[in-house]
């Protein structure tokens, strides 16, 4: 029955996929005016704090829980996936079509939820948790007319960590994170005292990072290539233009304290790291094996494998992250700033190639207050490494964050909250428009919010 079950929901997505769902009274979507200037401000930046010089408006609003965003290169078409569907529909695309840079018209389709989005070779990606789909982009749009054709087809419903999201490189190289169907991959998932499976055979299908040919239909994962293993989750993935790179931020895993001793609960409040990685063919970055501490700047044996918070073992040979952040913060989304196309809204040449970081928020960091909450910047080198500390970019979308000032990181990520229901908003997506215009997507209410530079 299960097996049936499992058959129908995967062939029902196809299915749904294979068609473009417009509005019950289909619209003809208006060509968006190109912007020469930027539009005014929300007086209070959408309820945004900002870095200074920075300014923000809500682009769209009430859309549901976003995941994801794409923007059309040329005509600025704004694209948003959804986790959950709304009223049918799991995409969005948004208009600006009198150029005041407020979406003024709204087109749903895709009958699936799901998580990754990008834009390539003239062509919309868009994931649910089973496969990976396009539609060719007409005069920057999808028209009611253009069916979802099937990339990566077939793939397993997990119970956890299903998202598909993914990247794409400029020479048409896909990739799609796998996420691992477990915690650490015990013989009892997250029980105390239950072991590690030792060799983890999760690692085999999951824990990865898997690379298609984006033009090619009717891909099995079988059909792809297991690029970089040792990855529990990461929903944040990006292709570094600059640096013609892959990179990931990875979710660290849960529940250390079940364990006892030295993992009290301070200790799985702040510990595994949430790692940023440089993913090269071939990485493996140690789950579920070893977990990343960044106060000693260390891989350690986890205690599933015999672990005790000072052994490396085999995880000394790990790849280690180019840089850390405390534990579960919840990366949901990275972004490498290229200043769009040379627009009104470029930002300043320090963001240029520098990474943008969504994070989503803690649930688990007790007694420690949760974390995370925030857009965090992070200057990048030539080296394709970050050239200094993370700052904090955009905040106060849970509505209850400490005072504290942009750019600085003392009070960063520190929202009082009991639970992230008690949110208003939660960062999920990034996306950057032709004029050089960031855009921040909200899993709670589905807010867009357009941030701007206001050049002297």
């Amino acid at each position: 029955m299960k097996a049936a079950l499992l058959l129908l929901t995967v062939t029902t997505t196809v299915a749904l996929a294979g068609r473009h769902d417009g509005p019950t009274k289909p619209i003809k979507p208006k060509t968006p005016k190109a912007s020469t200037s930027l539009p005014a401000p929300d007086p209070d930046n959408g309820g945004l704090k900002l870095a200074k010089g920075f300014s923000a408006l809500v682009f769209a609003d009430n859309l549901g829980k976003a995941r994801h965003a794409a923007v059309d290169p040329v005509t600025g078409t704004v694209f948003v996936k959804l986790e959950r569907l709304k009223e049918g529909k799991g995409i969005v695309e948004l208009l600006d079509t009198n150029g005041d840079g407020r979406a003024d018209q709204t087109v749903t389709f895709g009958g699936y939820p799901g998580t990754g989005m990008g834009v390539y070779n003239g062509y919309l990606y868009a994931s649910a948790d089973t496969a990976v789909y396009r539609y060719k982009l007409t005069n920057g749009k999808v028209m009611d007319t253009t069916p979802g054709e099937p990339i990566v087809t077939g793939l397993t419903l997990q119970r956890q960590h299903a998202s598909k999201s993914l990247a794409i490189s400029t020479d048409g190289k896909l990739f799609v994170n796998f996420g691992a169907p477990s915690n650490a991959c015990q013989e009892k998932d997250r029980q105390k005292g239950s072991k590690g499976q030792d060799p983890c055979p999760i690692l085999e299908n999951y824990a990865g990072i898997w690379v298609f040919d984006a033009n090619k239909l009717n891909q099995k994962q079988s059909d792809g290539k297991r690029y970089a293993t040792g990855i529990r989750n990461a929903v944040a993935l990006d292709w570094n233009k600059a640096t013609n790179t892959l990179y990931a931020l990875q979710h660290g895993r849960d529940n250390l304290n079940n364990w006892g001793g030295v993992f009290n609960d301070t200790v799985s409040a702040e510990l595994p790291s949430e790692e940023f990685l440089m993913v090269k063919e071939g990485s493996d970055f140690g789950w579920p094996y070893c977990y990343n501490d960044h106060y000693q700047n260390k891989k350690f044996l986890a205690p599933e494998y015999g672990g005790d918070g000072k052994t490396e073992d085999r995880c000394a040979g790990k790849e280690k992250p180019i840089m850390a952040f405390p534990g579960h913060w919840a990366p949901n989304d990275l972004l490498f700033y290229t200043g769009g196309t040379g627009g009104a809204n470029a930002f300043p040449a320090r963001y240029k190639n520098g990474a943008f970081v969504c994070f989503h928020g803690s649930w688990n960091r007790a007694p420690l207050k949760q974390g995370g909450y925030f857009v965090a910047f992070i200057p990048f080198g030539k080296d394709g490494r970050p050239s200094g500390k993370y700052e904090v970019f955009a905040e106060n979308f849970a509505g209850v964050a400490e005072p504290g000032v942009p750019g600085e990181t003392a009070n960063a990520g520190k929202p009082d909250l009991a639970s992230p229901g008690d949110a208003k908003h939660r960062p999920m997506g990034l996306a950057e428009g032709p004029d050089g215009s960031l855009y921040i997507t909200d899993s709670v209410k589905g807010t867009v919010w357009r941030v701007m530079y206001a050049k002297k």
